[in-house]
């Protein structure tokens, strides 16, 4: 994700589409590309994790001093490309605790038994807020949050005197025609988020003829977020040519100029996405990797996360940095897809899609 919030990168073949986190971010820091052989030190975890996946070293540092564990950090692609990976090799996974797998992959991992039931020692304020629901057995513990929206340009609004769009109605009007652009549900981790938005909003009968209508109004779809936001968006540093981009509920942190966000996220059109960790059924170090989901939720993580993954905390107790505190509003009722009606429909979803579009 990130400027803010899950990746947009491609989808494996196995998984057939999308979807953390989660593309690149502006000024990222670069991931711990650490690796080890599974098994080889018994104070050595190693944590499978998507590829924008990263933490300040001295955090990690932090987690040996208390725990004297060390952290493993394993790659693994995207969040859908993360999910396949532990869900075949289930019972015999590649590491011990897992990070990055969202909400709308995470009935796959559970499922397929890919996970060992863990409840964190200590929950901060705030977090069973966004527990997975239908996961009583707290195979996979929530860890950031962040909402894919509908972003616009306002300074391109104001000076061409037009009234910007509110709500996902307005982008199939023809006063926004050719001014729209998206990553595909079919190759990015957002995109899939905003056909799950469509899919909550309008319905199993209407969500493709929105589509259509978003296709007849001259909506561009890209293959991923960094094309659309740093090549087609008009805010996005390039020269693009579309005020109106599918971003995330943080980007306006990151268009602060003279003390006020050039950008808007409309709050109408967000779809939630969480991101979860848990524990590997099968690892090497399973007090290990319950050590690491318990640090995931101490403050010194929170408190890192919005900088250097961009993505919200979920413990209510830590505080904001200030630019997120006053312009990374976040949507009070998001649009969401009950996990498992993902799990049984997306494919389907993703073919009624790619048809739709392709028209």
């Amino acid at each position: 994700m990130r400027t803010p919030a899950i990746a947009a990168t491609a989808i494996t073949a196995v998984s057939a589409l999308m979807l953390s986190a989660c593309g690149s971010t502006p000024a990222e820091p670069d991931a711990d590309k650490s690796s080890g052989s599974k098994g080889t030190d018994d104070k050595a975890v190693v944590l499978l994790t998507h590829d924008s996946f990263t933490l300040p070293k001295e955090v990690l540092a932090e987690f040996t001093d208390k725990t004297g564990y060390t952290a493993e950090i394993r790659h693994a692609g995207d969040g859908g490309e993360l999910t396949t990976k532990i869900a075949m090799d289930t019972g015999n996974p590649d590491g011990d605790a897992v990070f990055g797998v969202d909400n709308t992959f995470a009935s796959r991992a559970i499922d397929q038994g890919a996970l060992a039931a863990y409840t964190p020692k200590t929950v901060p304020a705030g977090v069973d807020e966004f527990n997975l629901p239908g996961d009583e057995k707290h195979f996979l513990t929530p860890v950031d949050n962040g909402s894919v929206c509908v972003n616009i340009d306002t300074e391109w609004f104001a000076a061409k005197k037009l009234t910007p769009p509110e709500s996902l109605d307005d982008l199939a009007e023809p006063a926004y025609k050719d001014l729209f652009v998206t990553p595909g549900a079919a190759t990015s981790t957002p995109g899939m988020a905003f056909l799950l938005a469509t899919v909550a909003e309008y319905g199993e009968d209407g969500w493709a003829d929105y589509w259509a209508k978003l296709m007849d109004n001259g909506t561009k779809v890209v293959d991923g977020w960094d094309q659309a936001y740093y090549s087609d968006f008009t805010q996005g540093g390039g020269k693009g040519t579309r005020p109106i981009v599918l971003s995330y509920d943080s980007s306006p942190a990151f268009t602060v100029k003279d003390g006020a966000s050039t950008t808007k996220a409309l709050l109408d059109t967000c779809f939630r996405q969480v991101e979860y960790a848990g524990v590997l059924e099968g690892a090497d170090h399973p007090e290990g990797a319950q050590a690491l989901i318990d640090f995931l939720l101490s403050d010194s993580v929170q408190k890192a996360l919005p900088e250097s993954m961009y993505v919200f905390p979920v413990s209510s107790g830590v505080e904001l940095p200030a630019d997120w505190a006053k312009f990374a509003q976040q949507p009070t009722e998001p649009l969401s897809v009950e996990p498992d009606e993902i799990d049984e429909n997306r494919e389907a979803w993703l073919a009624t899609w790619s048809d739709t579009i392709a028209q």
